[in-house]
């Protein structure tokens, strides 16, 4: 039994990478902090203050990516033609049909 999910497997994979980046920005931007004793200069450092936040926000953009990620149609295949005899039309249906053409 075949599955209908929303999801692919691709989308599954970008997502995973996605939270895997999420996760080392905020681990990036871990560690010791300044307290009324000691002064850390490290909490104003390069990796804490900008590549961390940088790479966090390119997880989040992922992400979307991610959720928004749409496999490709194959191009090759044409869609099956439209024959009108193919499709009965019920009374209740040209009773709607009449009613929109008598208000134009």
């Amino acid at each position: 039994m075949k599955r209908n999910l929303a999801f692919g497997p691709i989308n599954f994979i970008l997502l995973g990478i996605s939270v895997a980046l999420v996760i080392i920005g905020f681990i990036l931007m871990s560690g010791d902090s300044t307290t009324a004793e000691k002064f850390n200069s490290d909490i104003f450092s390069s990796r804490r203050i900008v590549v961390a936040p940088i790479l966090c926000l390119f997880g989040f953009l992922s992400m979307i990516v991610a959720v928004m990620y749409r496999k490709k149609e194959n191009e090759n295949e044409t869609p099956p033609e439209y024959n009108p005899t193919d499709y009965e039309i019920t009374e209740v249906e040209k009773t709607k049909i009449d009613l929109t053409k008598k208000r134009r």
